[in-house]
């Protein structure tokens, strides 16, 4: 391996050089884990390419992920190609599990987008590339399944070009025979390769169509790389032939600026194509030195400086960070800190493939590791090995999460570890959020849609060993009063000894919607002692808790006008026990009515989609505000509307079936409204009946 010089480059050329990391991303089953199996398998990391249907590959290696034959969180593999090192990302597609992804972006030097020639997923491509273009990551596209391909390449670039902002740039053609791809063209090399099954393609030679169709191809790829060179342009206007070095540098540096996004070819089931995607990436990836100044690395000295991409909790090693070097060495015993607190010292530093851990040397710049036990590190956070606390890198936020489940452990003796156990996976997972609603003692889990939820639980039992009980979050619904009434309520009591007497009389209003509670008092000639009025309020209290309909009361205003007291039995708990009586036996005369939360909503979707969440924001007994073009996003739309807390929650299953599963929405609280007829009754017997 020829010596690198100290600006990460060859000392015979300018090629990038060092270890490189790279993300595999793209949408849902669209083929990232079989083409992460493939690399290893065609770089001699893993002896035979398993497969996912089989439960056979790295990736996918939890039992989440073989349950449910999908990428449920990321997986992780290093392997070396033409002696330099890579370190390969397979992150989910799903949108539920995007996070991830979202976590490890900015830290990577290049992302190989894995999609398919298949218009229904052009929206979740539309949503990766976007995630790629806003962090300004280089990016190839790799087509897999071209063997299955229903339509021409030019007409397949044609459908997926709406997604990207940047011009898809073909750099290779298949070759067809009989219907069937059998190989490509290199556009920049101008070479033919056959496929050979599970090994390096055959070198052909090029003639009759294959030619013509080439020649084509390439002008094309030219001219888009000319709209960025005037010397190029100049050459191609001149039919002057550009030297192939030159095509190979234009190549590099318009994908490191993210001028264009070029197109590679292949069958991952097959490794076929996985060779020229090595080739690409080891030619024209920028390294880590390029990563580095994007992030605004500044280490000082010998400093090192990482950023976390994921945190695991592993069975039998514990807590670990996995870390993107991005400056200077860490190695075992390496004390770290993040911007905001003391890391912790690194107890072992570990190569990855999948789920396994290998224990090795220091890491340098460049290399991708775990770090084992910092036990104050999160994923997104910068680690610095040097006194002062280095700045973050970059801010990495969560989607909002769109649905809940109310959890609680089966056993009383596990709730403290559940507790645990939820934090955890937080740590791992930072688009999950927990609750604790104080008025109902519920914890609700919040995730990013139905698997993810599915997946949490599932975690919590076969990981923790915690067995869960799963329900819908109760609603907050509230009640209020439409009458005015005066109302007496007197507690007598007498046991022996001391008594207990407590006599009020109160005067209850209904206030205006959201204005919440008041209390007063206008006694005069202490027929109430001044000390006891606060107990009154506080027994008040405790009665609208739950009114008559079962839920607590709102909006009402309660005066203290009367009352009297008895200079032995009085006192505190008798006027507290009181003013409870009056109002629990106020309330049923007071027309209650059932008040529900709604909530300002609004969903991005595909514009093809926006009738159809129309319909069902209607369904939904929702009012549409409006709805206008998603801004900055081409082809997709936002939709306002005002829609009831109970009708949120399974929202999401149908706005992610009407979007191909690329809608999404938040929501936040506008305002109590009324509600009566049947399914006000339905509510308040639901209520009873559970009580």
């Amino acid at each position: 391996m020829t010596e690198a010089n100290a600006n990460g480059t060859r000392a015979n050329g300018n090629r990038p050089t060092g270890p490189r990391c790279i993300a595999l991303v793209g949408p849902f089953q669209s083929g990232k884990t079989t083409l992460l199996e493939a690399i290893l398998a065609r770089t001699g990391a893993i002896q035979r390419q398993g497969s996912v249907d089989a439960g056979t590959s790295v990736g996918d290696n939890s039992k989440e992920a073989r349950d449910h034959r999908m990428s449920v969180e990321l997986s992780v593999a290093t392997t070396s190609f033409m002696d330099e090192n890579y370190t390969f990302i397979d992150c989910p597609g799903s949108i539920e599990f995007l996070h991830d992804m979202r976590a490890v972006l900015p830290a990577v030097d290049a992302a190989v987008v894995v999609c398919e020639a298949d218009e229904k997923k052009i929206p979740q491509l539309q949503l990766v590339l976007r995630e790629l273009e806003d962090l300004n990551i280089p990016r190839f596209v790799f087509l897999n399944k071209i063997d299955k391909a229903d339509k021409r390449l030019r007409e397949t670039l044609q459908m997926l070009q709406p997604a990207s902002r940047v011009p898809l740039l073909l750099r290779q053609i298949p070759i067809w025979r009989n219907g069937i791809v059998t190989g490509f063209v290199d556009l920049a090399l101008e070479r033919a390769h056959v496929y050979k099954e599970y090994t390096a393609s055959q070198v052909v030679e090029l003639s009759g169509d294959d030619l013509e169709r080439e020649r084509t191809a390439r002008f094309t790829m030219l001219e888009t790389l000319a709209d960025h060179d005037d010397e190029l342009m100049e050459q191609l206007l001149e039919d002057i032939p550009p030297p192939r070095d030159k095509i190979f540098d234009d190549l590099a540096k318009e994908l490191r600026e993210g001028q264009v996004c070029p197109v590679l070819i292949g069958v991952a089931t097959r490794t076929n194509g996985v060779l020229r995607l090595l080739k690409a990436l080891r030619h024209e990836a920028p390294n880590v030195e390029t990563t580095a100044q994007r992030l605004g690395v500044k280490a000082n000295g010998n400093d090192a400086v990482g950023y976390v991409l994921k945190t695991i909790n592993t069975a039998h090693g514990g807590k670990m960070s996995v870390t993107r070097v991005l400056a200077g060495s860490i190695g075992d015993g390496t004390v770290m800190n993040s911007q905001d607190r003391d890391a912790g010292r690194v107890s072992g530093v570990y190569k990855m493939m999948g789920q396994a851990f290998e224990k090795r040397g220091a890491a340098s710049a460049g290399e991708t590791v775990a770090l084992g036990k910092l036990d104050n590190a999160k994923t997104g956070d910068t680690l610095a090995s040097g006194r002062e606390l280095p700045k973050r890198l970059t801010e990495v936020t969560a989607y909002p999460p769109v649905l809940a489940i109310s959890i609680a452990a089966k056993e009383r003796k596990d709730d403290v570890k559940l507790g645990q156990a939820l934090n955890k996976l937080v740590e791992e997972d930072p688009s999950i959020t927990i609750v604790h609603n104080p008025d109902t003692h519920e914890v609700i889990l919040w995730g990013q849609g139905e698997m993810h939820l599915r997946v949490i639980a599932e975690r919590l039992t076969d990981r923790f060993g915690i067995a869960i009980e799963k329900r819908q979050p109760q609603v907050g619904y509230r009640e209020t009063i439409k009458k005015t009434i005066q109302q007496r309520g007197r507690h007598r009591k007498q046991s022996g000894g001391h008594g207990q007497f407590g006599d009020v009389v109160l005067d209850i209003k209904p206030l205006g919607r959201g204005e919440g509670f008041t209390f007063a008092e206008t006694i005069t000639g202490g027929v109430v002692p001044r000390n006891y009025i606060p107990s009154v309020e506080e027994g008040v209290l405790d009665g609208l808790k739950q009114g008559p309909l079962g839920f607590p009361v709102v909006d009402i205003a309660v005066t203290l006008i009367d009352g009297s007291y008895h200079t032995v039995d009085s006192s505190d708990q008798a006027f507290r026990t009181a003013g409870r009586i009056g109002i629990v036996e106020a309330l049923p005369h007071c027309h209650p009515v059932l008040l529900e939360p709604i909530h300002l909503v609004e969903i991005v979707c595909p514009n093809d989609a926006t009738a159809k969440i129309n319909a069902i924001l209607s369904g939904r007994r929702g009012q549409i505000l409006g709805f206008d073009t998603r801004e900055g996003w081409s082809g997709w739309d936002s939709v306002r509307a005002q829609l009831p807390e109970s009708e949120i929650g399974d929202l999401i299953v149908e706005v992610r079936s009407a979007t191909a599963g690329v809608g999404t929405f938040t929501f936040q609280f506008d305002h109590m409204a009324e509600l009566t007829g049947r399914t006000a009754d339905q509510i308040v017997a639901s209520r009873r009946a559970a009580e």
